[in-house]
């Protein structure tokens, strides 16, 4: 099961970098379904990672990232 968690980890890691290099070079608007689905897989397998390893500090940053992305994704819901 922990071989599982960390692998969890690279690919949450991996996912948050794919989003930032995305938004950077412009490929995709700040709210887009790819830059927060990204965002919120992210940010939920990133909360599993760190709260296994006792980081949590950064199990309340990757869980309120991706709140941020779920709410992002509604309020656009609701305008479109």
């Amino acid at each position: 099961m922990d071989q599982i968690i960390d692998i969890l980890g690279w690919v949450g890691t991996v996912f948050y970098l794919v989003a930032y290099v995305l938004i950077s070079a412009k490929k995709v608007e700040s709210d887009s379904y790819l830059y927060q689905g990204l965002n919120i897989f992210a940010g939920i397998v990133l909360t599993l990672y760190t709260y296994k390893q006792g980081a949590y500090p950064a199990t309340t940053l990757n869980f309120i990232w991706a709140c941020i992305g779920v709410v992002t994704l509604i309020n656009k819901a609701r305008k479109n």
